[in-house]
């Protein structure tokens, strides 16, 4: 076993060593490999930010209600005496003011992409102080907060960087209404960063709603809290709602772009095929190239499989290189990229590409698939080579 070891080490350094004498193509299969597996972490990182961004907004503590059927808070309509039901209902926390319940809006403004020029739907949120104060990472990181009953709105700083028009002391019209910008705000870049923010009765008297509201939040009181609530809209016929946590709200929502990875590794697929092709051609060359040292191996009493394996650790070696390439190009230009996609409300979310080990890890994996099946045929065929073919071959 030990001299089988050493063979195949030999067989292994001597065709590393003469990889300068087919340079340029083994540089080819080098950049094929990184290029698909770049392609890959660049669509996976995409689903993985904006996953991300919708998880970290969800609370467990936080219940959000929406009308019974309504994925979205766009579609859902909640009426004031169902608000008021609500927060008389047992598992609701309370402080000395009240329930902590939270009755808002949800209304899609215009706003102008930095990027593109181009105009897209963002979401306008009217809040009431105790939908604010559910914000606990929420903090003000320039300006002021804005005044109740005026045309005032603060802006997600995911806005401010994906959008223009949005500055401190900006105006921004919407519709027949002229708003303030008179603060920005962070909340530890989640997807309530992609909104802007004003007074909930300013809302309904601009976009004529009336009582009316598009979800409820509400703060539960402990851990078996959500099932009081469930236990009270069950049992009262007027609140046909559905109750669930904001962590599972917002985890369902960040499913929406899975289909980006699967789009990824698709794409990733195809292209790796065409990687394939020129990696084989590499890699058949490579054998060829060789033929004369390996018939003097042989010769000497190497076996075939230590032929067989160093021509697959070749392959290995350079898919390898190319897969460390790869990621580091998607590190270097995708990792912390800020863009903006459409969410599950037709409004804009912004997000920012994610790269984590686990991607990092599936890259690897694609990097070695190419590897070795680029390297298994010029292998299998190194490994059958008669010696004497081979000799007159290489003449």
């Amino acid at each position: 076993m030990g001299s089988l070891i050493a063979q195949i080490i030999s067989v292994t350094l001597m065709n590393l060593g003469s990889l300068r004498r087919r340079l340029w193509m083994s540089l080819a299969m080098v950049l094929a490999s990184a290029v698909v597996v770049a392609i890959l972490l660049a669509f996976l990182a995409m689903a993985k930010g904006f996953e991300e961004t919708m998880r970290g907004a969800g609370s467990s503590q936080i219940a959000i209600l929406m009308r019974e059927g309504s994925s979205t808070e766009l579609n859902s309509v909640i009426l004031q005496d169902q608000v008021n039901l609500v927060s008389e209902s047992a598992g609701v926390a309370r402080d000395a003011n009240g329930p902590l319940v939270s009755p808002e809006l949800y209304v899609i403004v215009d706003g102008i992409k930095r990027s593109s020029g181009t105009e897209a739907n963002i979401p306008l949120r009217g809040l009431n102080e105790t939908g604010m104060a559910m914000r606990t990472n929420m903090r003000l990181t320039e300006g002021r907060m804005f005044v109740p009953g005026t045309n005032e709105m603060i802006v997600g700083e995911g806005v401010l960087r994906e959008f223009s028009g949005f500055d401190i002391g900006s105006e921004v019209r919407f519709g027949k209404n002229l708003w303030k910008v008179v603060g920005v705000f962070s909340t530890g870049g989640n997807i309530f960063e992609s909104e802007l923010w004003a007074d909930i009765k300013t809302i309904q008297s601009h976009y004529n709603r009336g009582s009316s509201y598009q979800s409820i939040r509400l703060q539960l009181d402990n851990d078996g809290g959500l099932a009081s609530v469930k236990e009270t809209i069950a049992r009262e016929p007027r609140l046909n709602l559905d109750a669930q946590t904001e962590r599972e709200y917002f985890a369902s929502q960040g499913k929406q772009l899975q289909y980006i990875a699967t789009f990824g590794w698709v794409i990733s697929a195809v292209m790796a095929l065409g990687a394939l092709a020129g990696a084989l051609n590499t890699m058949y060359t490579s054998v060829a190239d060789r033929a004369k040292e390996i018939a003097t191996l042989r010769a000497l009493g190497f076996s075939n499989f230590s032929a067989f394996c160093g021509t697959i650790a070749e392959a290995m070696v350079l898919a390898v290189a190319g897969g460390l390439l790869g990621s580091l190009a998607a590190y270097l230009f995708f990792d912390g990229l800020n863009t903006s996609t459409l969410g599950g409300s037709f409004t804009q979310v912004v997000f920012s590409f994610e790269m984590s080990p686990d991607l990092f890890l599936q890259g690897a994996i694609l990097a070695l698939v190419i590897g070795f099946v680029s390297g298994f045929f010029p292998a299998w065929r190194a490994a059958r080579m008669p010696v004497i073919v081979a000799f007159r071959h290489a003449a």
